[in-house]
């Protein structure tokens, strides 16, 4: 297959000043200590010009085992959102346990419909992935609300979060390609080479999983792509094990290029054992693509966003990676504040 017979992308209609943001729980529940973080990411969307609401199964305290709700009732909810015309946008509250538990339950009539911006990583990279390969949708790779906007982001400098507000509002509300994203001294080249693709990846075992579901992508999509990818906890082993599955299924053989997020928590990285550079050159082998490590995507954060689905400028010997595509598209039937119609979304 090649790049013109990729499906056309279902880019979200672009946020304006007074929508309404949605801070849901798609997969991990709420719990009452985090609820200072929970205030100031809503302040964070506010400052932004949005209306921020909580959708209700963001209670603290209510769970279901690992999970905010069970698989249905996050389904339902969700979908709730999705068919909601007022709502414009749907930030995930955190990561979790439970959207394999779900996609099979998505109203994606609804998205094609209505598409909306919804943001998160973790286990929401699933959800990015999944619903890419089953409608096309533009997936918002990008911080959550309460670890994120309400955590990682208030532990950075002012400048810093000044920075990631205004990118971050851009992405939401711009209608062209945001460009080259902000270089910091972590990024480094670990393999040479400049190129172009889109852009798909998550969460390095999310990735890995979808493609053991009927929703995975189909092989031939990842022709030319910039795999991107990020992981926590656990084991080097397991990262070095999880890309094995990614070569042996041949993904790796597909890639035009790969961008690693900061690793976090992740044990036997370093001397004496292998760095992560290491272990990703190792299962690479002779495959001789660019490769950008450590960029601040992922559970390290504060994330830079990297929307599934659009194309980028990767150059690893120049440390650069632009977002060469918008995410959203302009809806010119709206004014401020003003709720869609339900009705064809693909921009």
């Amino acid at each position: 297959m090649t790049a013109s017979a990729l499906p056309p992308l279902l880019r979200p209609r672009a946020l304006l000043p007074g929508d309404l943001v949605v801070i849901a729980s798609l997969s991990g529940p709420l719990h009452a200590t985090y609820e200072p973080d929970l205030d100031r990411a809503v302040a964070v969307l506010e400052r932004m010009g949005f209306r921020v609401r909580r959708a209700p199964l963001l209670e603290a305290g209510r769970r279901h085992w690992w999970s905010a709700g069970t698989p249905a009732e996050i389904a339902a909810e969700f979908n709730a959102l999705l068919r909601d015309p007022e709502v414009r946008a749907v930030v995930a509250h955190d990561g979790g346990q439970t959207a394999l538990g779900y996609l099979d339950l998505i109203d994606v009539e609804a998205i094609a419909a209505d598409p909306k911006p919804i943001l998160g990583y973790s286990d929401i990279s699933l959800l990015h992935l999944v619903l890419y390969a089953r409608t096309g949708l533009v997936g918002f790779h990008a911080d959550l609300a309460t670890p994120g906007l309400g955590g990682a982001w208030q532990r950075v400098t002012e400048a810093r979060r000044a920075e990631l507000e205004r990118l971050y509002s851009t992405l939401l509300t711009g209608t062209e390609a945001i460009g080259e994203l902000p270089t910091t001294p972590s990024w480094e080249c670990w393999r040479a080479g400049r190129v172009e693709g889109r852009l798909i990846g998550g969460v390095l075992n999310r990735v890995m999983r979808t493609q053991a579901t009927r929703y995975a992508l189909p092989l031939d999509w990842f022709d030319g792509a910039v795999l991107f990818w990020e992981e926590m906890g656990g084991f080097a082993s397991w990262v070095w094990s999880d890309l094995q599955v990614l070569r042996h299924c041949g993904v790796l053989d597909r890639i035009a290029g790969m961008v690693v997020g900061v690793p976090h928590a992740i044990e036997g990285l370093g001397v004496p054992d292998p760095t992560l550079a290491e272990i990703v050159l190792d299962v690479l082998g002779d495959r001789d693509i660019p490769v950008l490590g450590n960029v601040e995507f992922g559970h390290a954060g504060p994330n830079l966003p990297m929307p599934v689905g659009i194309r980028v400028g990767l150059d690893a010997g120049q440390r650069r990676l632009s977002l060469l595509e918008p995410a959203a598209c302009a809806d010119p039937g709206r004014t401020s504040g003003q709720a869609v119609s339900r009705g064809d979304r693909r921009g």
